[in-house]
């Protein structure tokens, strides 16, 4: 187990009878890229909010990097929760300039051109903030919250409004980030971006946690390969399957097997297998699960 830089137990925040978040207990560790993912209304926002001491907690508790929720640990944090108060008319470096006085920032000008060199828009430094595109802007926001070097950062729905491109442009500044060392927790309800961003996750629905894991195991590419075979004669394909122990069936779909192997099982090999049987295959593929088939899975089950 790696160093825990958040621990929470039993959170819960009440707005009347309303609970927003419910009883949620769940420890973030060291370069992790956390996810918490869930629908609108899951909980999401709030609990970060908690996090980040700007919603008083109705109950349970949480602690920063094993030492409890002083200022100090707050200098190691850099958080996006809202759309930051950026100057229009003020170019991108001089807006930097301000957040860097803000928080305080040794040496702000060798600072604010490493952030900018991240974020990819040093060549922009002096363009007007109101010139930029609503990816620009974005990219710009992450900068300010890298500022000062933190150790963690807390990012609330980072893609929220962008084009296509946009979104690809921020995942690929995250992801580069989390290599970088940095441990990163980022709350969306979009599946696909937190399948590609993140090591881990946390899925929310109606305030409760469900479920938490990371990523590989929850769509099942933990040290198993998932292959898909279909045939004529699906019947003796599931008699031929379920006397094996080097295989499982993982799901079955119309029509079609997928089946729980090895790492080293291919899809020749399993061709290979089947033949020797007397079946021929008419469709055979290595799967891949996706994340929004099982965070479907787990709400139906909820």
């Amino acid at each position: 187990m790696g160093e825990k830089v958040l621990s929470i137990k039993s959170l819960s925040k009440n707005y009347k009878s309303f609970a927003a978040v419910n009883d949620i207990s769940f420890d973030v560790e060291r370069q992790m890229v956390f996810g918490l993912l869930g629908p609108n209304g899951s909980g999401k926002t709030t609990t970060l909010g908690m996090l980040m001491g700007v919603i008083r907690p109705s109950g349970g508790d949480f602690s920063w990097f094993e030492n409890g929720q002083n200022d100090e640990n707050r200098k190691r944090i850099g958080s996006l929760l809202e759309t930051p108060n950026f100057y229009p008319y003020l170019t991108a470096k001089q807006n930097l300039e301000i957040v860097a006085k803000i928080k305080g920032v040794d040496s702000p000008d060798a600072a604010i051109e490493s952030v900018l060199k991240t974020v990819g828009l040093y060549d922009r430094r002096d363009s007007k903030f109101r010139t930029y595109s609503l990816g620009m802007k974005q990219r710009l926001a992450i900068g300010s919250t890298l500022l000062g070097d933190p150790e963690v950062l807390v990012l609330d729905e980072p893609t929220n409004g962008l084009d296509p491109q946009g979104i690809a442009e921020i995942r690929e500044l995250i992801i580069r980030i989390g290599k970088s060392g940095k441990t990163i927790i980022i709350a969306s309800h979009i599946l696909d971006e937190i399948q590609k961003i993140c090591t881990h996750c946390a899925i929310l629905r109606k305030g409760k946690l469900l479920q938490v894991s990371t990523i590989d195991h929850l769509i099942g590419n933990q040290d198993v390969r998932l292959i898909k075979v279909g045939a004529g004669d699906m019947s003796k394909v599931k008699t031929i399957v379920s006397a094996q122990e080097d295989f499982s069936i993982y799901k079955e779909e119309e029509e079609t097997l997928i089946l729980r192997c090895t790492k080293e099982t291919t899809a020749e090999k399993m061709n290979q297998f089947f033949y020797e049987k007397g079946i021929i295959l008419n469709e055979l593929s290595v799967f891949n699960e996706s994340l929004e088939n099982q965070f479907l899975e787990i709400i139906k089950k909820s």
